[in-house]
Protein backbone atom coordinates (compact mmCIF):
# COMPACT_ATOMS: atom_id res chain seq x y z
CA UNK A 1 0.00 0.00 0.00
CA UNK A 2 1.22 3.56 -0.67
CA UNK A 3 2.92 5.15 2.30
CA UNK A 4 1.05 8.47 2.38
CA UNK A 5 -2.21 9.66 3.97
CA UNK A 6 -5.47 9.63 2.08
CA UNK A 7 -6.90 12.89 0.79
CA UNK A 8 -10.61 13.58 0.50
CA UNK A 9 -12.68 15.61 -1.90
CA UNK A 10 -13.52 19.06 -0.51
CA UNK A 11 -15.82 20.51 -3.18
CA UNK A 12 -16.91 20.08 -6.80
CA UNK A 13 -18.14 22.87 -9.05
CA UNK A 14 -19.03 23.08 -12.74
CA UNK A 15 -17.05 25.67 -14.71
CA UNK A 16 -17.51 26.44 -18.43
CA UNK A 17 -14.09 26.89 -20.05
CA UNK A 18 -13.37 28.96 -23.15
CA UNK A 19 -9.95 29.24 -24.77
CA UNK A 20 -8.46 32.00 -26.92
CA UNK A 21 -9.09 30.06 -30.13
CA UNK A 22 -12.79 29.70 -29.36
CA UNK A 23 -12.73 26.11 -28.09
CA UNK A 24 -15.09 25.67 -25.16
CA UNK A 25 -15.97 22.81 -22.84
CA UNK A 26 -17.60 22.31 -19.46
CA UNK A 27 -15.37 21.03 -16.69
CA UNK A 28 -15.95 20.00 -13.11
CA UNK A 29 -13.29 21.41 -10.78
CA UNK A 30 -12.53 19.43 -7.65
CA UNK A 31 -10.68 20.66 -4.56
CA UNK A 32 -9.26 18.51 -1.78
CA UNK A 33 -8.59 18.18 1.94
CA UNK A 34 -5.42 16.58 3.26
CA UNK A 35 -2.89 17.05 0.46
CA UNK A 36 0.58 16.39 1.82
CA UNK A 37 2.23 19.54 0.44
CA UNK A 38 -0.53 21.91 1.59
CA UNK A 39 -0.93 23.45 -1.88
CA UNK A 40 -4.24 24.34 -3.53
CA UNK A 41 -4.05 21.88 -6.41
CA UNK A 42 -7.19 21.40 -8.52
CA UNK A 43 -8.51 18.45 -10.50
CA UNK A 44 -10.32 19.27 -13.73
CA UNK A 45 -12.71 16.44 -14.60
CA UNK A 46 -13.51 16.41 -18.31
CA UNK A 47 -15.81 14.26 -20.43
CA UNK A 48 -17.08 10.84 -19.47
CA UNK A 49 -14.70 7.85 -19.59
CA UNK A 50 -17.73 5.48 -19.64
CA UNK A 51 -15.74 2.55 -18.30
CA UNK A 52 -12.62 3.19 -20.40
CA UNK A 53 -9.21 3.80 -18.86
CA UNK A 54 -9.20 7.54 -18.07
CA UNK A 55 -6.72 9.84 -19.76
CA UNK A 56 -4.87 11.94 -17.17
CA UNK A 57 -2.44 14.83 -17.39
CA UNK A 58 -0.38 16.23 -14.54
CA UNK A 59 0.00 19.86 -15.61
CA UNK A 60 2.35 22.01 -13.57
CA UNK A 61 1.20 25.58 -13.20
CA UNK A 62 2.95 28.02 -15.54
CA UNK A 63 1.73 31.58 -15.13
CA UNK A 64 3.86 32.90 -17.97
CA UNK A 65 2.81 30.20 -20.44
CA UNK A 66 -0.73 29.33 -19.33
CA UNK A 67 -2.00 32.85 -18.64
CA UNK A 68 0.36 35.25 -20.41
CA UNK A 69 0.98 33.23 -23.57
CA UNK A 70 4.77 33.19 -23.21
CA UNK A 71 6.63 31.59 -26.13
CA UNK A 72 9.58 30.60 -23.94
CA UNK A 73 7.93 27.26 -23.10
CA UNK A 74 5.24 24.95 -24.51
CA UNK A 75 3.03 24.92 -21.41
CA UNK A 76 0.12 26.97 -22.76
CA UNK A 77 -0.33 24.91 -25.94
CA UNK A 78 0.06 21.68 -23.94
CA UNK A 79 -2.69 22.78 -21.55
CA UNK A 80 -5.02 23.66 -24.42
CA UNK A 81 -4.32 20.37 -26.22
CA UNK A 82 -4.73 18.32 -23.05
CA UNK A 83 -8.12 19.76 -22.16
CA UNK A 84 -9.55 18.85 -25.56
CA UNK A 85 -7.99 15.37 -25.68
CA UNK A 86 -9.16 14.51 -22.18
CA UNK A 87 -12.65 15.90 -22.82
CA UNK A 88 -12.98 13.73 -25.93
CA UNK A 89 -11.95 10.54 -24.16
CA UNK A 90 -12.90 11.23 -20.57
CA UNK A 91 -10.48 11.76 -17.73
CA UNK A 92 -8.84 14.31 -15.50
CA UNK A 93 -6.31 17.13 -15.74
CA UNK A 94 -4.56 17.81 -12.44
CA UNK A 95 -3.53 21.46 -12.30
CA UNK A 96 -0.61 21.38 -9.89
CA UNK A 97 0.79 24.49 -8.22
CA UNK A 98 4.41 23.72 -9.14
CA UNK A 99 5.57 26.84 -10.95
CA UNK A 100 8.98 26.55 -12.56
CA UNK A 101 9.29 22.78 -12.00
CA UNK A 102 8.69 23.45 -8.34
CA UNK A 103 11.07 26.37 -7.70
CA UNK A 104 8.45 29.14 -7.78
CA UNK A 105 7.69 32.06 -10.06
CA UNK A 106 10.40 34.50 -8.94
CA UNK A 107 13.12 31.85 -9.11
CA UNK A 108 11.86 30.79 -12.54
CA UNK A 109 12.20 34.36 -13.81
CA UNK A 110 15.69 34.55 -12.31
CA UNK A 111 16.49 31.33 -14.18
CA UNK A 112 15.18 32.93 -17.39
CA UNK A 113 17.74 35.71 -16.98
CA UNK A 114 20.51 33.12 -16.72
CA UNK A 115 19.15 31.33 -19.78
CA UNK A 116 19.49 34.62 -21.66
CA UNK A 117 23.19 34.46 -20.78
CA UNK A 118 23.53 31.00 -22.35
CA UNK A 119 22.62 28.44 -19.68
CA UNK A 120 20.01 25.82 -20.41
CA UNK A 121 16.89 25.53 -18.25
CA UNK A 122 18.41 22.89 -15.95
CA UNK A 123 21.84 24.52 -15.60
CA UNK A 124 20.13 27.82 -14.78
CA UNK A 125 18.30 26.21 -11.87
CA UNK A 126 21.45 24.65 -10.46
CA UNK A 127 23.35 27.93 -10.86
CA UNK A 128 20.77 29.42 -8.50
CA UNK A 129 21.42 26.63 -6.00
CA UNK A 130 18.08 24.99 -6.81
CA UNK A 131 17.11 21.49 -8.00
CA UNK A 132 16.85 20.88 -11.73
CA UNK A 133 13.32 19.59 -11.04
CA UNK A 134 11.87 19.90 -7.53
CA UNK A 135 8.47 18.37 -8.30
CA UNK A 136 7.03 15.60 -6.16
CA UNK A 137 3.80 13.93 -7.27
CA UNK A 138 2.58 12.53 -3.95
CA UNK A 139 -0.28 15.06 -3.88
CA UNK A 140 -1.19 14.05 -7.44
CA UNK A 141 -1.45 10.41 -6.38
CA UNK A 142 -3.60 11.46 -3.41
CA UNK A 143 -5.92 13.43 -5.70
CA UNK A 144 -6.28 10.58 -8.17
CA UNK A 145 -7.02 8.07 -5.42
CA UNK A 146 -9.60 10.43 -3.89
CA UNK A 147 -11.26 10.55 -7.32
CA UNK A 148 -11.29 6.76 -7.49
CA UNK A 149 -8.63 6.62 -10.21
CA UNK A 150 -5.85 4.11 -9.61
CA UNK A 151 -5.39 3.02 -13.24
CA UNK A 152 -4.84 5.47 -16.09
CA UNK A 153 -3.15 6.45 -19.32
CA UNK A 154 -0.82 9.40 -18.73
CA UNK A 155 -0.70 12.29 -21.21
CA UNK A 156 2.93 13.36 -20.89
CA UNK A 157 6.34 13.43 -22.56
CA UNK A 158 8.04 13.21 -19.16
CA UNK A 159 9.05 9.70 -18.02
CA UNK A 160 9.62 10.90 -14.44
CA UNK A 161 5.90 11.59 -13.98
CA UNK A 162 4.99 8.02 -14.88
CA UNK A 163 7.78 6.58 -12.73
CA UNK A 164 6.77 8.62 -9.68
CA UNK A 165 3.09 7.74 -10.05
CA UNK A 166 3.89 4.03 -10.34
CA UNK A 167 6.07 4.22 -7.22
CA UNK A 168 3.11 5.85 -5.46
CA UNK A 169 0.79 2.96 -6.30
CA UNK A 170 -0.90 4.33 -9.44
CA UNK A 171 -1.09 1.92 -12.38
CA UNK A 172 0.11 3.92 -15.39
CA UNK A 173 -0.78 1.65 -18.29
CA UNK A 174 0.47 3.81 -21.15
CA UNK A 175 2.22 7.13 -21.56
CA UNK A 176 0.65 9.16 -24.37
CA UNK A 177 2.93 11.87 -25.84
CA UNK A 178 1.74 15.42 -26.28
CA UNK A 179 2.15 17.43 -29.44
CA UNK A 180 5.33 19.31 -30.32
CA UNK A 181 4.85 23.06 -29.91
CA UNK A 182 8.01 24.83 -31.02
CA UNK A 183 8.65 28.54 -31.29
CA UNK A 184 11.79 30.52 -32.04
CA UNK A 185 12.03 31.16 -28.30
CA UNK A 186 11.57 27.67 -26.85
CA UNK A 187 13.45 25.28 -29.13
CA UNK A 188 16.58 25.20 -26.96
CA UNK A 189 14.40 24.66 -23.89
CA UNK A 190 12.71 21.70 -25.58
CA UNK A 191 16.04 20.24 -26.69
CA UNK A 192 17.30 20.44 -23.12
CA UNK A 193 14.27 18.48 -21.93
CA UNK A 194 15.09 15.70 -24.41
CA UNK A 195 18.83 15.61 -23.74
CA UNK A 196 18.78 16.11 -19.96
CA UNK A 197 15.60 14.34 -18.80
CA UNK A 198 14.70 12.06 -21.72
CA UNK A 199 11.39 13.69 -22.65
CA UNK A 200 9.82 11.91 -25.62
CA UNK A 201 10.07 14.68 -28.18
CA UNK A 202 11.52 14.25 -31.71
CA UNK A 203 14.99 15.71 -31.32
CA UNK A 204 15.50 15.99 -35.09
CA UNK A 205 12.64 18.49 -35.30
CA UNK A 206 13.99 20.67 -32.51
CA UNK A 207 16.42 22.81 -34.46
CA UNK A 208 16.93 26.51 -34.04
CA UNK A 209 15.64 28.32 -37.08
Amino acid sequence: MPDYPAATQRSRVRVPLRFHDGYSVDAELVTFHGLTDGQEHVAMVLGDPAGATPLVRLHSECLTGDAFGSSRCDCGPQLREAVEQIAERGGVLLYLRQEGRGIGLYNKLDAYALQDEGLDTYAANTALGLPEDARDYTAAAQMLTALGITELDLLSNNPDKAEQLRALGIDVQHRVPTGVFTTAHNVLYLRAKVLQTQHTLPLAKLTAG
